[in-house]
């Protein structure tokens, strides 16, 4: 749950659309409404990067048309070991010996059927059937505008839609009051499709939640095409799980509520899907999603509606996510407990403001948890351009070891009384760590727009990383560990990487770059800065100093001033050269921190200007390269753990990180 520490009473309304802004909003006394503050801007960082790193940065999230083929043609592989959980899933595994025909024809069907323990009851072209038989197949066909078919069975049976059109302006067109598995398969090559009323007629002691209802479990599967749509609940929902198979092709067009809706889970194996919905495009209210491959397009409209819902786990090792969220609070894939994803690919776009409702502000978010987060393998990209948007906002912790995550985030700050709520790439109430990947963030809105943000402490033994932001890209509120990786950070309105308690380095290449004094490009207030490894590169108008008592790597503070694209290199008595960075922005007054293991006891020469060539870059710092033609700016001698040269023009610790939740 998103927190908020400050309360506000809200007399009249249930529910207030929060328009965002950087400003306070006011409340009208007399009557309780909302008044709006002028909405707020943020600058978009524009450093100087050399062309070789431009393009780490240089990304943009938005749905690749070829996910459909790539993912919606994965084959699936079929259980055959009767011991596994999944094998009675599978329609491989079971045999449907006897038929029965439905064919719909206007306002009548005709049936055939000769099957022993199968009653069918007709009223016009609405069909019941009640079945104690086993191995049974039933086949609808035709077209009726004023039918349906109903079944009640002991046994699981196979329902074959062979080219139907189906119409029920008082209820379900396809109503399944059976606990037993139901195998729905669209016949290949067929086209068929399901339409309800927009009110139901009630009938004793049964559920009808949808134009596709079932008491039980239902498997999609088959080559043929389905559209549902519903007009008066969701369009598929099930009171156990549904299973989407290989192959299968499902449209749904319009749901007054839910897309896809289960007591249980939902489990993708294949097909292609797509939903457009009012309420959650698929949501589970007691279960969870798991997702193995397939693709699926999701796009709902209304006020926190989501892409994918669940109760329980979202587990995903493969198949293709593309979700669109247009309604405030919304969320592309939302989870109460655990999310986890070792493969496919997910990208969500979220575009609306944030809610206010009991006390809280929810906003929205490309992947929102409850429990903990795991990203091991796969692609995941996320866009939310609506006011304190999210890229993922997990209320546990957060772990990438893998993968590539991609977050743009351009919304403002969000503000309502004394409540507030900011824009961020990747947010954790616990733990944050980054054992590998790649993790590339953007957010951009203005005051708050943080990259990469834990409540507690952050960590990275591997990965790259690159945050191009307004705030804080990197913000801890209790502990920064860096053991490894390669990380690159650029604000333009605060601190590159902010630590509310200690930093520790102690491996890595950072490039961490804050705007103007007071902020920093390493800021960890006069807490404890220990360096004992890594390559280390920090500029902007100040910087923390690290803490010689218990860093064991040298480290160089040179205060001056700096050009955009300007060079500054260091070089040993002997030429050698320990340092060529390319300034990306200009500074009147710039601290400029520097470690390496490179730096070592004795005299080094400060050049600027000149120029570079050969050699490796990222984001402006050189490695291997030749650097010519500067202008001493300052000598130093190296005789302690940290060398300051020049006056300090600050170095009281940089602005707070970003405010909000």
């Amino acid at each position: 749950m998103e927190k908020n520490v400050l309360f506000t009473v809200v007399t009249t309304l249930m529910f207030v659309l929060i328009s965002c802004t950087t400003e306070p909003f006011t409340s009208d006394e007399n009557d309780g409404t909302l008044v709006e503050g002028e909405p707020g801007t943020g600058t978009q960082p524009e450093p100087t990067v050399p062309e070789a790193s431009s393009g780490l940065l240089n990304f943009t999230v938005a749905f690749d048309a070829g996910d459909q083929a790539t993912y919606g043609g994965m084959t699936e592989t079929v259980v055959t070991d009767s011991n596994d959980s999944n094998f009675d899933d599978f329609i491989e595994n079971s045999t449907f010996s006897s038929a029965v025909t439905i064919v719909y024809d206007g306002t009548t069907a005709t049936v055939t059927n000769g099957v022993s323990g199968v009653t069918v009851a007709q009223n016009g072209a609405h069909v019941t059937v009640t079945s104690t038989a086993k191995e049974v197949e039933y086949v609808l066909k035709g077209a009726t505008t004023n039918g349906s078919f109903k079944v009640y069975s002991e046994k699981k049976f196979k329902l074959s839609l062979a080219g139907t059109s189906m119409l029920n302006p008082t209820g379900a067109a396809i109503n399944i009051q059976s606990s037993k598995r139901a195998f729905i398969v669209c016949t290949d090559g067929t086209t068929n499709a399901l339409s309800d009323g927009t009110t139901y007629t009630a009938v004793d002691n049964e559920d009808m939640k949808a134009c596709l209802f079932s008491e039980g479990q239902v498997i999609f599967s088959g080559k043929g095409t389905l559209s549902v749509t519903g007009n008066c609940k969701h369009a598929i929902a099930s009171d156990d799980y549904v299973r989407f198979r290989s192959g299968c092709n499902i449209t749904i067009p319009a749901a007054v509520k839910d897309g896809v809706h289960t007591n249980e889970s939902v489990i993708i194996g294949g097909g292609v899907i797509n939903i457009s919905s009012a309420g959650d495009a698929i949501q589970c209210e007691e279960g969870g999603i798991t997702m193995t491959g397939g693709f699926v397009k999701l796009a709902t409209t209304e006020n926190k509606a989501h892409g994918l819902k669940s109760a329980l786990d979202f587990v995903m090792s493969g198949g293709g996510v593309q979700a669109q969220v247009a309604g405030a609070a919304s969320k592309g894939v939302s989870c109460d407990a655990n999310f986890t994803m070792t493969g496919g690919k997910i990208t969500a776009l979220t575009s609306q403001t944030a809610l206010y409702e009991d006390g809280d502000l929810t906003s929205c978010a490309g992947i929102k948890c409850d429990g903990n987060l795991l990203i091991s393998g796969g692609e995941v990209n996320l866009k939310s351009t609506g006011a304190a948007g999210k890229g993922i906002s997990c209320d546990g912790a957060i772990t990438i070891s893998g993968g590539t995550v991609r977050v743009i985030t351009t919304g403002t700050q969000c503000v309502y009384n004394r409540l507030d709520s900011s824009a961020k790439g990747i947010k954790a109430d616990g733990a944050l760590t980054i054992e590998g990947g790649t993790v590339l963030v953007k957010a951009t809105g203005g005051e708050g727009s943080e990259g990469i943000e834990s409540k507690s402490a952050l960590t990275v033994n591997n990965g790259t990383i690159a945050a191009l932001c307004y705030d804080d890209c990197m913000n801890a509120s209790k502990s920064i560990v860096i053991n490894g990786g390669t990380i690159y950070c650029y604000s333009s309105g605060n601190d590159g990487i902010d630590s509310n308690g200690t930093l520790t380095i102690t491996g890595g290449v950072i490039v961490s770059s804050g705007t103007t004094a007071p902020e920093e490009g390493f800021d960890c207030d006069q807490n404890t800065f220990k360096i004992t490894g890594g390559i280390i590169l920090g500029v902007g108008g100040a910087t923390s100093t690290p803490t010689s008592s218990v860093s064991t790597q040298r480290s160089v503070i040179y205060n001056g001033s700096g050009s955009d694209g300007q060079y500054i290199s260091i070089q040993s008595a002997s030429g050698t050269n320990i340092l060529t960075y390319q300034i990306p922005r200009s500074y009147s007054r710039m601290t400029l921190l520097f470690s390496s293991p490179n730096l070592v006891a004795g005299s080094y020469t400060i050049y600027k200007g000149g120029a570079v060539s050969g050699g490796t870059e990222f984001f402006g710092l050189y490695t291997g390269t030749s650097y010519s033609g500067g202008t001493s700016a300052a000598t130093f001698t190296s005789s302690s753990m940290v060398t300051t040269v020049g006056t300090s023009t600050s170095g009281g610790g940089g602005g707070p990180g970003g405010g909000g939740w």
